[in-house]
């Protein structure tokens, strides 16, 4: 079901738990969400959506995938860009990385390792930064 957009920074700003097999209703809500908020955003996180659970969903050109309670592993090659958020008005500096690697479940809750880099590593990064609070 496509969700309505949270935009109040307080409830943005307080961390997710760790999300558990009980929450498959909300992966399927945070898809249904960016594909319909696709032609402005490459990614959410559930807090997005009104839901403090550590889960994210990435549009990677046409595909789009969830990241269950994932983890940066690692990360190389630091750089400053702007971006903006569907939850936020007006575009705002931050740092990113170039390349990093994630552990997380996929929708059947299988652990995964990725390595991603370029914009894919940017969009993680800043969905997983909502996943603790930070705002750009």
């Amino acid at each position: 079901m496509v969700k309505k957009i949270v935009r109040d920074q307080f409830f943005l700003q307080q961390k997710s738990e760790p999300a558990t097999e009980a929450d498959r209703q909300v992966v399927e809500d945070l898809l249904d969400t960016l594909r319909a908020n696709q032609d402005r955003c490459v990614g959410m996180a559930a807090n997005m959506i009104g839901v403090k659970k550590q889960i994210i969903v990435v549009a990677m050109g046409p595909f789009i995938f969830p990241m269950i309670n994932p983890v940066i592993t690692k990360k190389t090659g630091e750089y400053q860009t702007e971006e903006s958020c569907l939850s936020l008005d007006g575009v705002r500096p931050c740092t990113r990385y170039k390349e990093i690697e994630v552990d997380y479940l996929d929708q059947d809750f299988k652990p995964k390792h990725g390595k991603y880099s370029g914009f894919t590593a940017q969009i993680i990064c800043h969905e997983c930064d909502h996943l603790a609070g930070r705002l750009i």
